[in-house]
This record gives structure tokens, sequence and C-alpha cells, in this order.
């Protein structure tokens, strides 16, 4: 996923006689939102026609403090429900009541887990819903509950540090966020220089979303906007990063077979950034042979789906499949394999060269020193 740029915009501070864009000089979204309120609609229909008039189009998206900011002429909302508190007046209150009007504008939904981290500050976010941010340190904490996200079906999960934030989300708590889930990831609060902003893109942060900064200081966002162009140019591919990504779900997988004993290979295939089967080994759990994990992924991932073939679909795998898996990623027609560390003994590459679809595409070596080394530890152990 390429890495994107938003601003965020609150009705009740911005000052929109202050942006200026330009085609070559634009963030890639502008949200639209606080904690308190101020006049959403009037702000975004004066917003939209400040872009018009500058002949460009930028997604203006929704990122409602509660019900009454939304308005149906924005592009999108950010539906947010705040997991890391425990109010459930923003667990699902506000969202309730906006329900309705946001299925009847036909506006577009994206359900967000919004994961207030502590960024130094009291914010208006705490004061308003009564909550307390999670603890930097607590790191389980944090991942976990963007675990929980993911597997309630949030598209997104943004971590916020706060408006105001004295120290933004650190490049750990977003790398660690990153290896456990598969879904877009934003990050802001806190960010001030285009030396944090690519931090937390290294990191692996979709989007980084800056407010209070560019509030006071907008003609700094050219320097973010040339930093962000120098990443795309210079920095990992997008194309590698997400590789690593969802080979780090795949070494998830690989751990829970360690941990019931099994021979630690894991898999993960993935459908238009999603992941939409899982699986790791269990020839001993159900002692069965063909119980590979890329056998599991695959009747997971067509179980998802409805269907027997995953034309469109990328496997990937901690260690080269053997040939009886690659005759089945074959049959299922997967167009892309992914895989981590080579198996010469095994390995399709010298039993079974031929056996993918005729259009697939392999990749090897992502993640390989990891993927190899549980390898080697659980047979070292063994001896």
């Amino acid at each position: 996923m390429e890495k994107k740029l938003a601003i965020l915009l609150d009705p009740e501070k911005a000052d929109l006689s202050r942006l200026s864009f330009t085609e070559n000089s634009h963030p890639d979204y502008i949200f639209v939102g606080g904690s308190t309120g101020g006049d959403t609609t009037d702000f975004v229909r004066a917003l939209k026609s400040q872009i018009t008039n500058q002949q460009l189009q930028i997604p203006i998206v929704l990122f409602p403090g509660n019900a009454v900011q939304f308005t149906p002429e924005a592009d999108a909302i950010l539906y947010l429900s705040l997991l890391s508190g425990n109010n459930p007046e923003y667990l699902i209150g506000q969202q309730i009541k906006s329900a309705r009007a946001i299925q009847n504008s036909g506006i577009k939904s994206i359900p967000t887990a919004y994961i207030l981290i502590d960024g130094g500050v009291f914010t208006s976010t705490m004061r308003v819903t009564d909550t307390k941010p999670l603890n930097p340190a607590d790191l389980q904490t944090i991942v976990d509950t963007c675990i929980a996200a993911e597997l309630m079906g949030k598209k997104a999960i943004y971590l916020e540090a706060g408006s105001g934030a004295k120290t933004p989300v650190s490049p750990d708590i977003i790398r660690a966020v990153r290896a456990a889930t598969a879904v877009t990831l934003i990050v802001g609060g806190g960010i001030r220089t285009p030396e944090t902003m690519k931090a937390a893109y290294d990191a692996g942060a979709d989007i980084v979303v800056i407010g209070n900064h560019f509030e006071s200081h907008p003609e700094e966002l050219e320097n973010f906007l040339a930093a962000k162009r120098s990443y795309s140019d210079s920095g990992p591919t997008a194309q590698r990063s997400a590789d690593e990504r969802f080979m780090r779900l795949a070494l998830n997988e690989a751990q829970k077979a360690l941990a019931a004993d099994e021979i630690p290979i894991g898999c993960v295939i993935v459908s238009q950034n999603q992941i939409i089967g899982r699986g790791h080994n269990l020839t001993e759990t159900l002692q069965d042979v063909t119980a590979h994990a890329e056998i599991q992924a695959i009747t997971a991932a067509t179980q998802t789906l409805g269907g027997k073939y995953l034309p469109d679909a990328t496997l990937y795998v901690t260690v080269e499949p053997c040939a009886m898996c690659a005759g089945a990623i074959g049959w299922a027609q997967i167009a892309r394999i992914v895989y981590g560390a080579p198996d010469p003994k095994r390995g399709f590459v010298t039993y079974a060269p031929r056996a993918f679809h005729p259009k697939a595409t392999v990749t090897a070596g992502v993640l390989e020193t990891e993927c190899r080394e549980l390898i080697q530890e659980f047979f070292k152990a063994k001896r």
C-alpha cells in the first residue's frame, strides 16, 4: 500500500483562508472533525468549494467526535469506535445515533478502531469521552486491542497520541501493531517534523495524520509532501513493505504451530489487501500427513470466498512449499506465491517446479532469516 498523508482540520479552529493547494502539492486526504463540535456541514461545503476552485480532487473524510458532526457533504467517514476506553457511549452509543443518517446518505463508511495512546498531555478526547489512554509501555495490551479490532471486522486502526501530544506514537508500537494486523494502519498525534512522519512510515503506518501542526504552520505542508515524495522514491517499495507485513502474519501462524509442538510453518492468503485464509502446520495434532500450513490456509480461503479457485490471491508461507502443497496451490490457481526460507530437501523448486499455475509468479526470501531461524531452533531443540 502506498504511503499516504492526511491533514486533519477542526471546523472550530481551522482557517481555510490559510490553506493553499496545487496539483503537485496537496495531501492525499483531508480529515474533518474534532472532539467538541463546530458546524461540519458548512465547513465541508466551504472546503469542497475551495478545492473545486483550485481544480483539485482531494477526498474529504469525516473524523467525527460525536453523532452530530456527521454530514453527507463529505466523501467518506471513519466510523469510529473508541476501543481504548470503556465508555459505552463512544463504543457504540454515538454510532447508533448516527447510523440511520449515515446509511440513508450512501456515504462510504470505513469501520475504524480508534485507539488513544498516552502522548503526555490531557487531551480533549479524554475529557469529552471520560476515558484514559493506553499506556505506551504496555505493548501487549495495545497489540491485543488492535488484534481484537481486526477480529471484530474493523477495516482500519487509528493509533492516536492525541491533539497536541508531547510524544507521538512510538515506532515500536507501530511496528508491533503492523506485525500483528493486516488492516489499514493510521497514525496521528504529535507529529511535527518530516523525520517523525517518515519514522512512522518505516515502522508500518499506511496513513499519517497531522492536525495541530498544520493549523499553526500551514506553510510547512510542502516540506512534509516533499519528504513523502522522497520516501516513495527512495524508501522500501510498497510491494516489499506489504510482503514483509503479511509474512510477519504468516510467522505468527508459525508460532502457533511451535506452541503446539508442530514443525513451525505458517501461511496466510491475501486478496485485495485482506487476509482471506490462515493456517499452520497441524500434522501431529490431526495425525494427518496432508495437514500442512498451505492446505489449511487454502481450505479457509475457499470457505471465505465460497469457491474453489483463488485467481486473485497471494499466498504467503514461511517455508518453500513442498511438492504436495505446490500441487494444491496450482489447482487453486493462486496467482502469486511468496515464501521465506528455502527447503532444498523437500521444496517444489527441486521436486515440482511446474506445479503452480502457468501464470503464477513467485517471490522468494521475504524475511528469510527469521523464517529459517524459527525452523532451525525447533529442530535443534529436538536433538
